[in-house]
């Protein structure tokens, strides 16, 4: 696969879901030197793609792109009414006191260092994440995560909070701990806004 091209899942006339790489960003950022992204590389096969949410760059996995404005309101309004159930694998540090469970910490922006978040349960936004245990190891458990909400950086933020960091975190623990995010976004599920067919998509880690 060259630098350019994309793993794509599926595509037909209204959406498409395509596997975003660790390290790649998913539309582009300020500078001419990050014009490269997951967004732009589906565009130039698919100039009507567009962005319906995205991955931190460190993060790899599945993004649903719309075909159109009028699909990419419709998929929004299923994001935003919690419609589309994403999951995630996570390999983080230490072993989990439970094996499944709900972390419920609001989060908001922390301005002075931006881009961190941080909990703040007076002025935050209701931010829910549920975990369960796949794996233990000694020093590691391997988790799948489902972000109930969608906040920035949830997921990291919350399993750093709870004492268990992503492992090769440079934000919320320690960049040095594996050579990359262990964080995939590893499974999509929702009805197609169209046909309303059921649609689950799955794409594992290479961790």
């Amino acid at each position: 696969m060259t630098r350019h091209d994309v793993e794509l899942l599926f595509v037909d006339d209204y959406l498409l879901v395509a596997v975003k790489s660790a390290g790649l960003l998913s539309v582009p950022g300020r500078g001419p030197d990050k014009q490269d992204c997951l967004s732009a590389r589906v565009q130039s096969r698919f100039p009507d793609a567009l962005v319906v949410h995205r991955l931190d760059m460190a993060t790899s996995g599945l993004m649903l792109f719309a075909r159109g404005p009028e699909i990419q309101r419709l998929l929004s309004m299923m994001f935003q009414q919690r419609e589309i159930d994403k999951r995630y694998i996570a390999v983080c540090a230490g072993k989990l006191q439970q094996p499944q469970g709900e972390i419920d910490l609001a989060i908001s922006p922390d301005w002075p260092n931006r881009p961190l978040q941080r909990i703040d349960v007076e002025l935050g936004k209701p931010s829910l994440t549920r975990y369960r245990l796949l794996h233990e190891e000694s020093d590691r458990s391997r988790v799948e995560l489902e972000p109930v909400t969608g906040r920035s950086h949830q997921l990291r933020l919350h399993l750093a909070t709870l004492g268990h960091p992503i492992l090769g975190d440079a934000l919320y623990g320690d960049e040095y701990s594996a050579p990359r995010l262990l964080l995939h976004a590893c499974k999509l599920h929702l009805i197609h806004p169209i046909n309303r067919e059921s649609l689950t998509f799955e794409h594992a880690p290479s961790f």
